[in-house]
């Protein structure tokens, strides 16, 4: 007997679909299977590890958690979202020149957090960056080039708001 489906519409990255979903399907599987939109990482299955995170409703979120019936009437960001016509965004950039990713693994993520860090945090501080990513495990990099990174990504943003 096959499961049930329920009908969804979420935006994802500013574009709206509508999908028959299980209720048992989770966001992260809707996201990487259903939408093709592989560079939110699955890592631990368990809200553990970040690397899923999205921004949902304009908060930070681990999409292993999340149930896709949950998402109906959401507005999801995912990584995919970040590059607009082929060209990095002052984040990605600012990873890229600081050496913010070694596997890169964690990145996606990592990037997506540190997005809504410097929303609420235009100018944090180390230490606040420090807490701020808490929730994304690297292994890789130690975390100083991230910091770094962000720091830096927090700099060009500043200074291409007040081009503006």
């Amino acid at each position: 007997m096959r499961p049930v489906g329920r009908k969804i519409t979420v935006t994802v990255n500013g574009e709206q679909y509508v999908r028959e979903v299980e209720p048992r399907l989770l966001l992260a599987d809707f996201l990487r299977h259903g939408l093709q939109l592989f560079g939110t990482h699955v890592g631990c299955e368990h809200g553990v590890c970040g690397a899923c995170t999205i921004l949902f409703d304009g908060v930070a979120q681990r999409s292993c958690l999340i149930f896709a019936i949950q998402a109906d009437g959401a507005e999801i960001l995912t990584v995919e979202s970040l590059a607009q016509s082929g060209k990095l965004n002052l984040l990605q950039k600012a990873f890229h020149e600081h050496h913010g990713l070694q596997c890169g693994f964690c990145t996606p993520g990592m990037l997506m957090t540190a997005l809504e860090l410097l929303r609420e945090n235009p100018s944090p501080s180390d230490q606040e960056v420090r807490a701020g990513i808490s929730g994304v495990l690297c292994r890789c990099t130690g975390y100083k080039q991230i910091v770094d990174s962000i720091n830096a990504a927090a700099l060009a943003i500043a200074g291409a708001e007040a081009a503006e």
